[in-house]
């Protein structure tokens, strides 16, 4: 970051002698106040519930600009990505800073295919958790575990360790997300086979079975491939700054990525897919297309507990880029699977066209985002609702190992603690 010539004076009306405060500016994006001695020379905190207006961090690897509905990876635009690069492209982008060359692209390929079966007694880990568990509550232990399974690579504060955590990472989350859904089922595990792509491979886990050959979906796999590289990374989301928080204590890369498994498992953030695909399927049963303008209208009511899930977002103010090639993905699933008229891809259709087009939604800017799409994707592909927030993890590990990294080679990194205004009572005795 750059140094600013111009400065912020902190006035106070109690006689406190006047600060000023170093303004700093970013490649793109606000400028932000430094106030790391406020405290020291002024003895107050800010306060700021939520870190709406906090960097907690400098940052080269993802910038949002929530106003133009702009998303870009290391520089690069999400569309352009989408459309011209894979999955693994972007991770290799993500984790080294620029995109692989030729040679590099084959290498990381290989390096990462080759790496994607987990150590055999980890299957009989899984069978200490219920048939009926919660997908997220396993992939959250499973993930915790491969510290103990790869104990190799577990100093946070050497780079190889990082680099090899992050190899292993990235390659075995789709087995063990695969095993999660197979177990719940009560069906044999499919072993990867690194012939196939990184998307590919994922779908012959999930759908494949020892009764017969199974041939991936061309389709299929590029809407899931594409499916990955829109959720790969998100600036300074819940999750990921859960994984930088839980990193800087030094803990292991295993457990830093659980934390964010355990975080994203939260509604309000990586479940929202499924809360969009549950929202279509609650009107679906009221009627479907032709219950959308009562359903909405229970949404504007004033104090309604009545919420449009798939809508909205904490940082774009404008379309989500994300959900326009999620809607693109959306309309060649549907179409490849014969599902065109599918009741529920129609119902998110009418009911997109009156949020894009009420004066209610519109002034609150509150357009679709990708979950809105996701869900439905997903669902017809053929994953269960439960798992939706498992392949977002999956997707998004690649992401928290690369804000990981730039946090621990950061040399002003320190240990989190966010501080508080506390309210509570004073000093008093136990009588």
């Amino acid at each position: 970051m750059n140094l600013s010539d111009t400065k912020a004076k902190l006035s106070f009306s109690n006689g406190s002698p006047d600060i000023n405060l170093p303004v700093y500016k970013g490649s793109i994006g606000p400028d932000v106040l430094d106030i790391r001695k406020l405290y020291g020379q002024t003895g107050v905190f800010t306060y700021d519930p939520g870190f709406m207006s906090t960097a907690a961090c400098e940052s080269t690897i993802t910038y949002i600009d929530g106003d133009k509905g702009e998303l870009l990876y290391r520089g690069y635009p999400i569309e352009q990505l989408a459309e011209k690069c894979d999955y693994l492209d972007t991770c290799y982008l993500l984790l080294r800073g620029e995109l692989p060359n030729a040679t590099q692209r084959a290498d990381f390929h290989k390096l990462v295919l080759q790496h994607t079966m987990v150590h055999e007694q980890m299957q009989f880990f899984l069978r200490g958790f219920r048939r009926d568990a919660h997908p997220m509550a396993v992939l959250t232990g499973l993930a915790g575990a491969m510290s103990a399974f790869y104990h190799d690579s577990i100093d946070i504060h050497n780079a190889q360790h990082r680099e090899i955590a992050a190899t292993r990472l990235i390659a075995k989350m789709p087995t063990l997300v695969a095993m999660a859904h197979k177990y719940g089922k009560g069906e044999p595990y499919m072993y990867p086979q690194n012939h196939l792509s990184y998307a590919g491979n994922f779908l012959h886990m999930m759908f494949g079975t020892p009764c017969e050959p199974y041939k991936v979906n061309p389709v299929l796999e590029k809407a899931m491939d594409r499916f990955f590289i829109l959720h790969a990374d998100h600036e300074q989301n819940a999750s990921t700054s859960t994984v930088r928080l839980c990193g800087s204590s030094g803990t292991n890369p295993f457990a830093a990525i659980a934390a964010g498994v355990a975080c994203l498992w939260g509604p309000a953030h990586g479940g929202a897919n499924e809360a969009a695909l549950n929202m279509l399927e609650d009107i679906q049963a009221m009627g479907g297309v032709a219950k959308v303008g009562e359903f909405v209208a229970k949404v504007k009511e004033k104090n309604s507990t009545v919420r449009l899930m798939g809508f909205g977002h904490r940082v774009y103010k404008n379309y989500d880029p994300r959900a326009k090639l999620m809607q693109k993905t959306c309309n060649e699933v549907l179409a490849e699977l014969g599902l065109e008229k599918d009741p529920l891809f129609a119902l998110a259709k009418a009911l997109e066209k009156i949020a894009l087009e009420d004066d209610y939604f519109v002034q609150r800017k509150l357009y679709p985002n990708v979950d809105f799409y996701s869900g439905i994707v997903q669902r017809a592909i053929g994953i269960p609702v439960k798992l939706f927030t498992g392949i977002f993890a999956l997707a998004r590990t690649v992401g928290w190992i690369a804000q990981l990294n730039e946090m621990i080679a950061d040399p002003d990194y320190k240990i989190g603690r966010p501080r508080q205004l506390y309210v509570g009572p004073v000093r008093r005795n136990v009588p």
